[in-house]
C-alpha cells in the first residue's frame, strides 16, 4: 500500500475528528428538562417542564405505573404497570409509547444497570427480575424474600441489593451469577437502597421501623442507624437521594409528610423539610439545586431549593404519584 503524503494524511485526520465530533454531539443531546411522574391512581405519566413548573403532557401509559426509570443513554423512560405485568418504554423526547415488554408479575420497583439490563422486583411472587429492554427477555428470575421493593445497584455494577418489605431483608445479588450471595436482617418493612458514589456504603430506608440504615457494603454490616420519629412525627422512611458530592442524604417519609435531610456520614438529622403528604419518591437535578418529591396523597410534586431546604412550589399532578425520574 503505497503510504498518505503528509497533506492527505492531515486532512484525512481531520476527517476522522470531525466524523468523532459529530458522533459525541449526537450522543449526549441536550437533556430535555423533563421530569417525570408516575401515577398509581388514574393509570398516567405527568410530563413536566422543569424550566417553568408547568405540566407540558400527560400519557395513558398502563395500569398502576409505580417504579420509573431512565434508560443509560437518557433516550427512553422506563414505567413499571404493576396491573399489566409489564414495562411502558416511552420516549423522552417523542413522548410516545414505543413499546411494553414482559416484566414478570406485579413489576414494582427497580433499577437500570449500566448495561442496559433492568433488575427489578415482583411484587407478589417474591422474586427479582432481570429484563433486556432491547430484546424484551426475562433473563433471570432470582428467588427473594416476601413482598420485595426497593433495587439499587453498585456503582461498579457488580451487586444488585434487593429490599423484602416482610422478610426485614436485604438481598446482595451477583451480578455474574445473577444468584442471593447475603442476606441483610434490617428495620422492619425496608423500602429503598442507595449506594455513595465508590460503593463503600449503602443506605436503607426501613418504613415501619422508622429508620435509615447505613450499610457497610463490604462487610455487610450495619455501622448507623437513625430513628426518624424523634424528629418527624408518623416518619415512615421511604425515598432515598444521596447530594452529588455524598455529604447529603435526602429521605422521603411517606406520613410523616417531610423530607429529612441527613449528615449521610453520621446520619444526623440537619434539617426538616415540609412537603405534603404520603411523601414518597424523589429526584435531584443534575446540579444539585432542586429536589422533587412526589406527595401520593395531596397529588402533587414539591420542588425544593437545597441550599435553603426550603419548598419553594408545588405543582398539581395526577391521582397519587408515586415515582419520579428527571432527564436534565
Amino acid at each position: 500500500m503505497k503510504p498518505l503524503s503528509q497533506a492527505s494524511f492531515i486532512k484525512q485526520a481531520v476527517l476522522v475528528a470531525a466524523a468523532w465530533a459529530v458522533c459525541v454531539a449526537c450522543s449526549s443531546a441536550d437533556p430535555t428538562h423533563r421530569l417525570f411522574v408516575t401515577n398509581e391512581g388514574d393509570n398516567t405519566l405527568s410530563v413536566i417542564d422543569t424550566r417553568t413548573g408547568e405540566v407540558e403532557a400527560t400519557l395513558e401509559v398502563g395500569n398502576r405505573p409505580r417504579g420509573i426509570g431512565l434508560s443509560p443513554d437518557r433516550k427512553h423512560v422506563y414505567v413499571a404497570n404493576g396491573d399489566d405485568n409489564a414495562l411502558a418504554v416511552v420516549d423522552v423526547r417523542s413522548l410516545k409509547i414505543v413499546k411494553t415488554i414482559p416484566a414478570g408479575s406485579d413489576p414494582e420497583a427497580f433499577a437500570v444497570h449500566p448495561n442496559g439490563h433492568i433488575y427489578l422486583s415482583n411484587e407478589d411472587e417474591g422474586k427479582a427480575s432481570v429484563v433486556d429492554p432491547q430484546s424484551g427477555e426475562i433473563l433471570a428470575e432470582i428467588p427473594v424474600g416476601i413482598e420485595p421493593e426497593g433495587v439499587g445497584i453498585s456503582p461498579d455494577g457488580k451487586l444488585v441489593m434487593v429490599t423484602s418489605e416482610s422478610t426485614n431483608m436485604v438481598h446482595v445479588i451477583s451480578v455474574s451469577t445473577n444468584e442471593v450471595v447475603d442476606n441483610i436482617l434490617v428495620g422492619a418493612r425496608p423500602r429503598e437502597v442507595a449506594f455513595t458514589p465508590d460503593g463503600r456504603w449503602a443506605y436503607i430506608s426501613c418504613e415501619v421501623a422508622g429508620q435509615v440504615v447505613k450499610l457497610d457494603v463490604e462487610t455487610k454490616q450495619i455501622i448507623k442507624t437513625v430513628k426518624l420519629r424523634k424528629q418527624i412525627r408518623k416518619a415512615k422512611p421511604k425515598g432515598l437521594r444521596l447530594s452529588h458530592d455524598a455529604k447529603v442524604l435526602y429521605v422521603s417519609t411517606g406520613r410523616g409528610a417531610a423530607i429529612a435531610v441527613l449528615d449521610a456520614d453520621s446520619l444526623a438529622v440537619k434539617a426538616v423539610i415540609p412537603v405534603g403528604k404520603r411523601v414518597w419518591g424523589l429526584a435531584l437535578s443534575s446540579d444539585g439545586s432542586r429536589l422533587y418529591s412526589a406527595n401520593g396523597l395531596d397529588n402533587t410534586v414539591s420542588v425544593i431549593d437545597t441550599e435553603k431546604n426550603v419548598e419553594i412550589n408545588t405543582i398539581a399532578v395526577g391521582e397519587r404519584p408515586w415515582g419520579v425520574a428527571l432527564d436534565d
